[in-house]
């Protein structure tokens, strides 16, 4: 059990009190998903940051948060777009550095839609590119910065290699990549994508990040480790052939979701 890996959890605040005891014996990484909300980032977020900070008083696992995401299209377009994504994205960066956080999950731009057309429109990869790098540049500047890992997240990606090409472009170690195990298990059985363990295998050492869900390749679930279809044993192995160590970060949306799957993967031998 001593060489298995330790997971982590997403968390609200009020979740993360209600596991302390957990997390702080083990030492798991977290990520705080108080922040990404659109309505708390046009707010006096300032009293939340504090509550965050004494909750990590004396908290020696890696942390981070996730990054906001509703409605922003990280390779958009249109400039005034643009500058609502610096707005959301610095004002996170700024928590982040408060709270002296090490990473924060952002969303894929590559949508299904890209994936089926890129060879119809002439120099469509090329345009995503460009539009991507000039949305981020300054965000990825910012987190340079900070200290922090801006991590690239699957959603609705089919080809998993493009999103580790995009996220190398900008050619920063301040932008790596995250690989959501319910978003690529849908991509797998709804649109026809490589099963999960192939995206894990396409972002090689650039892995930063894991987020944990199950899932039955039809929807994006966020159930228990065990209660869906994904083939664990091939996720996790191929995260040991990884010289990275990833943030391995459960995420689930049902009760007492985190609990049942660290009991899951202790069972299963996979990690504790």
């Amino acid at each position: 059990m001593a060489d298995l890996p330790i997971v982590g959890a997403a968390l609200t605040l009020d979740g993360f009190d209600a596991l302390r005891d957990e997390m702080f014996d083990h030492d798991r990484d977290l990520e705080l998903q108080d922040f990404h909300n659109p309505l708390v980032l046009d707010s006096d977020f300032a009293p939340l940051v504090d509550r965050a900070k004494r909750a990590l008083d004396g908290y020696r696992g890696r942390h981070g948060i996730h990054g906001p995401f509703w409605d922003l299209p990280l390779a958009t377009w249109d400039p005034m777009i643009r500058k609502v994504i610096h707005d959301r994205m610095f004002k996170a960066l700024e928590i982040c550095e408060t709270l002296g956080s090490s990473h924060m999950v952002v969303h894929s731009p590559y949508l299904e839609w890209d994936h089926r057309n890129i060879m119809h429109y002439p120099n469509a990869k090329e345009s995503i590119f460009e539009r991507f790098q000039t949305t981020m540049a300054p965000v990825v500047a910012r987190a340079e910065d900070t200290g922090v890992t801006l991590v690239l997240e699957n959603i609705s990606d089919i080809d998993p290699h493009f999103r580790v090409e995009l996220a190398a472009s900008l050619g920063s170690d301040a932008l790596q990549v995250s690989v959501d195990t319910g978003h690529a298990h849908y991509a797998h059985g709804a649109c026809g994508a490589p099963p999960v363990d192939y995206y894990v295998k396409a972002a090689g050492n650039a892995l930063q990040h894991v987020h944990l869900q199950d899932a039955d390749g039809y929807a994006d679930r966020h159930w228990a480790l065990g209660d869906g279809s994904i083939r664990w044993q091939s996720v996790f192995d191929a995260l040991a052939c990884l010289q990275s160590t990833p943030r391995l970060i459960i995420e689930v949306h049902v009760p007492n979701g985190v609990e049942r799957s660290i009991a899951y993967l202790r069972k299963s031998g996979l990690a504790c």
